[in-house]
């Protein structure tokens, strides 16, 4: 299987050609945006013709083109390869646009090569033929969640967010039925590891039941004592 990685810096870029290639992956690496195009439409020709399945690794700080600017460019030009977008910057605002230009999964800067490996598994476990579409909407009982344009409908009836609230409420769609610990959640939303306003998840998971939940049905989002919470995939029993 192969990995396009699309990175400047040196470091980064060799460490990861390493440790990849010792994973038996198949890596190529450009350094900068316009090249980093050229080698991902490249390797979607190829991976076409070879029936094989690849993971592009994009930075989204680079120089002459950004990474936001390739995603965008490769997507409306047809090409789907899965893309995983890495950075430094970890706001939500920086994800929220990252998926909006197209990215399957972001991951802040600096991680776990474990996770690493993990997030790319995740990806090349997806059917190549429904990569682009099933992703992109995710859909929760009565709750659906365009990521494309970021889009939140409950049976029909659209909910304006702000984009932290987008942010908590993909996280949670994206991994229903699975407890979600605060600290997983903060690194994910917030980018950080510890709660440096001791209950900010609580407010806005608050936030995010009052604007999504009926007020006829039990919580979409439910807490687990003492672990965390959990988007509920069917309706619960009251009480």
């Amino acid at each position: 299987m192969h990995i396009l990685i699309v990175e400047d810096d040196s470091r980064v870029s060799d460490f990861l050609d390493r440790g990849l290639r010792a994973e038996g992956y198949k890596v190529r690496v450009a350094r900068d945006g316009p090249s980093g195009l050229k080698a991902a439409g490249e390797m979607a020709m190829m991976l076409a013709e070879l029936d094989q399945a690849g993971v592009i690794l994009l930075d989204l700080m680079l120089p002459v083109m950004n990474g936001m600017e390739v995603c965008q460019t490769l997507r409306a030009a047809g090409n789907m390869t899965p893309v995983l977008m890495l950075t430094a910057l970890g706001t939500v605002e920086d994800r929220v646009s990252g998926l909006r230009m197209g990215a399957d999964d972001y991951l802040v800067k600096p991680f776990a090569f474990e996770e690493l490996l993990a997030r790319i598994e995740a990806l090349l476990r997806r059917p190549r033929n429904q990569r682009a579409a099933p992703e992109r909407q995710l859909r929760v009982q009565d709750l659906e969640l365009d990521r494309s344009t970021m889009r939140v409908l409950r049976d029909g009836r659209e909910i304006v967010m702000t984009a932290r609230e987008l942010a908590l409420l993909e996280l949670f769609m994206s991994s229903p039925g699975r407890i979600l610990s605060r600290e997983r959640i903060l690194s994910n939303v917030w980018g950080v590891d510890e709660d440096p306003l001791t209950n900010v998840v609580d407010v806005y998971v608050r936030r995010l039941r009052a604007k999504i939940d009926d007020s006829d049905q039990p919580s979409l989002i439910s807490t687990v004592r003492g672990l965390g919470y959990r988007m509920e995939t069917s309706t619960r029993a009251p009480g």
